[in-house]
């Protein structure tokens, strides 16, 4: 396997990311099945010509998404394989290690950029030349670039930390989704918007326990933690995870989760999931804001080993096995 037996970021996650992309993928809708009926104005509804016309921007924009299997079917390899080789560590880690992937890749998206371009190499050896061909079509190179376009595109959009990848995916949503008008030309828009519902989609999938069952939330939520401890027994980790853990995950929620929940409702594509990821989100917010201090007492005392001073001592992981996780 190219993953490595991590608590957290291991093949189990990228199953459970990829089960979360599928899922999302099949509740995608177009809107009406059929044109909405020109309507006569009244002092009680006005409907415009071009607010009839949005239902046909919507489909557009969608089909792009659902019409394409080639598209599908990326986003989807592109769950499976978003962490392929993860070390366990941050990017500012690997930075600040000066690991060779880090000066290979010029610090951007370090350990996404190291995934995608070891899982493209696999799938490039010479045993996969049949599946790629059913894939892109025989020696079809611009299908071959086009997915590849679409797979790497997908997996640096779960680089959630990156301050600069954030600010330009927030400028491409208004851009699109905003209150100002644009005058690109149609098609482009459509494509434009189909690519950043897209890379909302992986990003909601990636972290999809936050907007789960509490049970399924404190699984994940525990694995991370186990694993950013070992980071910092290890000296990889500047920092105890359990000086931040509380405040973090409150942090955590109310800047990232719940506004990538609401995104993915004000883009309308996913019907009543988006309202599903919404209302998780924000209950285990509720619920983490009075049970987390305790759990955190409980992590460490499961993973810190209190009273231990031995650096080297071992640590127990029991994974908690949880069904119908999406």
């Amino acid at each position: 396997s190219l993953y490595h037996d991590t608590p957290f970021h291991n093949f189990e996650h990228a199953s459970h990311v990829t089960m979360s992309c599928m899922k999302m993928l099949s509740r995608v809708n177009h809107g009406p099945s059929s044109p909405p009926q020109k309507i006569t104005v009244s002092e009680e509804t006005e409907r415009t010509n071009s607010e009839i016309g949005d239902f046909g921007d919507f489909k557009e924009y969608t089909n792009d998404i659902t019409a394409c299997p080639l598209t599908q079917f990326a986003v989807v390899y592109a769950a499976l394989i978003h962490d392929v080789d993860h070390a366990g560590v941050s990017n500012d880690q690997l930075i600040k290690e000066g690991a060779r992937i880090a000066a290979i890749y010029n610090n951007k998206s370090v350990a996404e950029n190291h995934s995608f371009h070891l899982a493209w190499g696999y799938l490039m050896q010479p045993e996969f030349q049949d599946l790629m061909n059913c894939i892109c079509g025989s020696n079809n190179q611009t299908e071959q670039e086009r997915f590849s376009g679409i797979l790497q595109n997908a997996v640096l959009a779960t680089d959630v930390f990156d301050k600069q990848l954030k600010a330009d995916r927030d400028a491409r949503w208004a851009h699109v989704f905003g209150d100002s008008p644009t005058h690109e030309d149609r098609a482009v828009l459509n494509s434009l918007k189909a690519q950043i519902v897209l890379e909302h989609l992986i990003q909601t999938s990636d972290i999809i326990h936050t907007m789960q069952h509490w049970h399924i939330y404190r699984k994940w939520n525990e694995r991370l933690f186990n694993e950013m401890y070992e980071a910092f027994k290890a000296g990889r980790m500047g920092k105890n995870p359990a000086e931040f853990w509380y405040k973090g995950e409150i942090g955590f929620f109310q800047f990232y989760v719940i506004p990538l929940a609401r995104k993915i409702g004000e883009c309308g594509v996913f019907g009543v999931s988006s309202d599903e990821f919404l209302k998780y989100a924000q209950a285990n917010l509720k619920e983490w804001e009075l049970k987390g201090e305790e759990i955190v007492e409980e992590l460490v005392q499961k993973y810190c080993i209190e009273g231990d001073s031995d650096e080297n001592a071992a640590m127990k992981i029991v994974p908690v096995m949880v069904k119908d996780e999406v």
